[in-house]
């Protein structure tokens, strides 16, 4: 199927070639059909402040039908294992949301050069195959936002095809054209202007990928109405915006232009007016929190929090407190409340086990770095079995090890790549049963957070430990107040203080109660200043994480 679109494709350039005619290429809208509908309780605005989503290469996740190649209902036969809607059980995973990396027709594995903006992959399946897969994530409470690709198209779109192949073709103007080679490069020094037919146009990531020219109003409507259809028609709950702040360059300038930013600006109302509950979370990859923020302003809902995710990697791996802590006061200064998106890797960087050199327990301590800490976490398929891969690319995109049997119980075929040679120890049948595993960590605690709003939307308050090794911090939303206590070291820690300086509580006495973790309580006052100092006589084993829970003790009269 794919193969005979690309030949439609390619004749429709043939016939372009030899025309001066303006042909109208652009692709048709497909005929609504009925959207699926969510549960009730999931209508409220800023939902995703409560969710934990799940970074899904659909490539790469479940093959129903042998090819090698996952699929949309490969994906919907292993939901239940994300999410099996029952409040009840917690042998799921528990996340509420999904993240769909591209599923729109395109020459590449990876999706990220589109052939058609209505389509969907036909190596994934159908629309229909996708309407069906919303229904059933709903069904079980998660949302599924695709990832939309809007800097650039493929080489082989047929808006390019016509822009290249005829000069005077309308789809001219939707991209960025010079006579003449401007002769710069790009922010890491690639080339970003590509020779055809003469002259040269701009590709910020490769020559396959044609950025789109945002300056022609027509462009901007045929997104705005790719966006309606996607989220009106077919019933998606958001986007995540790829290469965000590349948009609209001004000249050798290529990222953060002021020309980008009123473009978001203007697209904010298009979809919130299409669907107000959508979210939109923009892949901006910068560290800088300022150039971050900036984009928050009337803009998307989330960013990614890219230095975050360095940090607590860092603290994982110097088994140490400090870098996490300092990252997440920095962070909850500089950004509005709840406003980022908070990861360990994603799709491009090499996957958290593999830097943490094969380490579980160093693993168990990013993920409970992630999951109790501020902003909405993202989990990169297979990060919770503790699934290896290092660039190149295809590598940290591997498929996913469902057993120990032939291809690692992805696919009854051959794969499209190989998984990785650890599949036999290193999968989601194996682990399930252990109940010290990486996987069951990462269950334990994503349930543990949504049973506990104070970990999603509560505020974000340091603790002292005068160790180095632990990190700790309070987390306090209305009547629910926090501890986290995490010994990011291989060592017991016997000698330790935990103490608050003006947190939101009230003066009198608390019973600080162990909720994730030991067994124990112990009593203490908070102060007129709603501080309080106390130095448990309990050792924290090593790569242990505690939640402990502050709770007033009434008074007897």
């Amino acid at each position: 199927m794919k193969s005979r679109w690309l030949t439609l494709v390619l004749v429709l350039g043939a016939l372009l070639s030899g025309c001066k005619t303006q042909v109208q290429v652009l692709p048709q809208v497909p005929s609504p059909t009925p959207t699926p509908t969510l549960p009730a309780e999931m209508g409220e605005p800023d939902w995703w402040e409560d969710a934990v989503f799940y970074e899904i290469l659909v490539r790469s996740f479940s093959d129903s039908d042998g090819d090698g190649i996952g699929d949309l209902n490969g994906l919907i036969d292993k939901l239940d294992y994300l999410n099996d809607g029952d409040p009840e059980t917690d042998t799921d995973l528990g996340v509420t949301g999904i993240w769909l990396m591209p599923i729109f027709p395109s020459p590449s594995y990876h999706g990220y050069d589109v052939t058609d903006y209505y389509g969907v992959n036909p190596d994934y399946g159908t629309r229909e195959d996708l309407q069906r897969l919303l229904v059933e994530a709903h069904q079980r409470g998660i949302r599924v936002i695709i990832d939309l690709v809007i800097n650039h198209t493929s080489d082989q779109h047929p808006w390019f095809l016509a822009a290249s192949q005829d000069p005077g073709s309308k789809y001219r103007e939707w991209y960025i054209w010079s006579e003449d080679d401007p002769g710069y490069r790009g922010p890491d020094g690639q080339q970003v202007w590509h020779a055809a037919g003469g002259s040269y146009y701009y590709g910020l990531f490769a020559s396959s990928m044609p950025d789109l020219n945002y300056l022609n109003p027509e462009v901007t409507a045929a997104m705005d109405e790719i966006a309606r259809f996607w989220l009106e028609d077919v019933g998606v709950d958001g986007f995540r915006l790829d290469a965000a702040k590349h948009l609209i360059e001004n000249g050798s300038l290529q990222e953060h232009s002021a020309a980008t930013h009123a473009w978001f600006k203007d697209f904010r109302p298009v979809y919130k007016g299409i669907k107000p509950d959508a979210l939109v979370i923009g892949e901006v990859y910068e560290t800088n929190s300022r150039l971050l923020r900036s984009y928050l302003e009337d803009e998307f809902d989330l960013v990614f929090q890219f230095a975050l995710a360095e940090k607590f990697l860092a603290s994982a791996r110097s088994e140490l407190g400090l870098p996490a802590w300092a990252e997440l006061v920095k962070t909850t200064k500089d950004f509005p409340t709840n406003q980022y998106a908070t990861f360990l890797t994603n799709h491009d960087q090499n996957r958290v086990m593999s830097q943490l050199g094969g380490d579980v327990n160093q693993a168990k301590t990013a993920a409970s770095l992630l999951l109790t800490s501020p902003g909405t976490p993202f989990i990169y398929y297979g990060e919770e079995i503790g699934l290896q891969g290092q660039k190149p690319d295809e590598d940290i995109r591997r498929p996913m090890q469902w057993s120990g049997e032939p291809q690692a119980g992805f696919s009854s075929g051959t794969p499209w790549r190989d998984p990785e040679s650890d599949y036999p120890v290193v999968n989601v049948y194996q682990e399930d049963g252990d109940p010290t595993s990486l996987l069951n960590h990462y269950r334990a605690l994503i349930h543990f957070r949504e049973d506990h709003p104070a970990l999603s939307r509560g505020a974000f308050l340091t603790v002292t430990t005068v160790q180095a090794k632990l990190f700790a911090c309070l987390r306090s939303l209305d009547d629910e107040n926090l501890i986290v206590v995490i010994n990011t070291s291989g060592e017991p820690i016997s000698s330790y203080q935990l103490a608050v300086n003006e947190a939101p509580l009230a003066v009198g006495d608390y019973q600080l109660t162990a909720l994730f973790g030991p067994t124990f309580e112990t009593p203490l006052r908070v102060d007129q200043s709603g501080s309080f100092s106390l130095e448990p006589n309990l050792v924290i084993p090593p790569y242990t994480t505690w939640i402990l829970a502050l709770s007033p003790i009434e008074e007897r009269n």
